[in-house]
């Protein structure tokens, strides 16, 4: 795979993992805080109080935020894959598009 194509999937990847751990984050900063507080969690999103487990939420967030950080960290291996790589320049002259000047 090309090695700019590597660069713009490791980006691609990095926002996407800023975007989950942003949602994510956003859905649990309320359970958390009412943990830390209080020692009953509810969730006020269906406009009723619904009693929700603080230990399982909690358990819920630790694993969105380690898929958001396993995405971005995937996404900065592929960052530094194509920065490292070959660049297009080491290409052969028989793979090459455009006029043949044999």
């Amino acid at each position: 795979m090309s090695d700019i194509r590597l660069i713009l999937i490791g980006s691609l990847l990095i926002f996407a993992g800023f975007y989950i751990a942003d949602m994510a984050g956003s859905q649990y900063t309320q359970i958390s805080i009412q943990q830390n507080q209080f020692d009953d969690c509810y969730d006020y999103s269906s406009g009723t109080a619904v009693y929700v487990n603080c230990a399982q939420a909690e358990q819920d967030a630790l694993l969105y935020l380690g898929l958001a950080l396993g995405i971005i960290g995937g996404g900065a291996y592929l960052i530094f894959r194509g920065i490292k790589g070959r660049w297009d320049q080491n290409v052969k002259s028989g793979e090459m598009l455009g006029p043949k000047y044999d």
